[in-house]
């Protein structure tokens, strides 16, 4: 699949395309040898031909009757996504969320592995967490241009969040996956990527809001 078409896919098919891979590992691990679209679709509570068509752009070709051979959809949604070969990321900030993140161990069946966590504060430099000694910032940008680190992780506080960005794309580091309320600025050429916990949040508690108002009164 060339680049041009790996673009085409919108942010909602990117979305998706994690939740087809959990539940098709789950069906192989199950025994499944074949995976239908409609299969799938009704699992997730979705639209079948949304998820055919979702399926389609990784490239797989389903057989008639039998569906997608589960192997081949797995491999070519991980391919896809980029997921089939692991990237080195290094985290900076290790507070309450870096540290979240650095024992999530999920992170490396979705392609990524953190080598590195950095902060800037002298009583956790030199420490562990979750099996990682963390290390001085002021050695980051130097050690990502060594070991061409590509993705870079952001969990600091928001007043120093665009200083240790610079020092990231200073290293060689192209995309950037930013935990903190900044809006950053960045080159072209850097992807970022920012997690909007607080909209998640909005979006959970008027849905809830909602659920309550429409429930029946005692």
């Amino acid at each position: 699949m060339s680049q041009l078409e790996r673009k085409t896919a919108g942010v909602p098919t990117l979305k998706r395309l994690p939740l087809y891979l959990r539940l098709l590992r789950k069906m192989k691990e199950n025994g499944e040898e074949y995976a239908s679209g409609t299969v799938v679709a009704k699992e997730l509570g979705l639209d079948p031909i949304v998820v055919r068509k979702d399926l389609a752009i990784t490239g797989a070709v389903g057989r008639p009757r039998l569906g997608f051979q589960m192997d081949e959809i797995i491999e070519a949604i991980e391919e896809f996504l980029g997921w089939s070969n692991t990237s080195e990321a290094f985290l900076v900030g290790v507070g309450s969320l870096g540290r979240a993140l650095l024992g999530y161990q999920g992170f490396e069946q979705h392609g990524m592995r953190i080598a590195a966590a950095f902060d800037k504060d002298p009583a956790i430099i030199g420490t562990k967490v979750h099996g990682k000694t963390i290390l001085d910032i002021e050695k980051m940008p130097g050690l990502a241009k060594r070991m061409h680190v590509q993705i870079g992780i952001l969990t600091v506080t928001a007043s120093v969040a665009q200083g240790v960005a610079d020092a990231m794309i200073a290293g060689g580091i192209r995309a950037i996956w930013n935990f903190t309320p900044t809006n950053l600025t960045v080159p072209s050429h850097v992807i970022l990527q920012r997690e909007e916990l607080a909209s998640s949040l909005a979006v959970l508690s008027h849905r809830l809001l909602i659920e309550d108002s429409l429930a029946p009164k005692a």
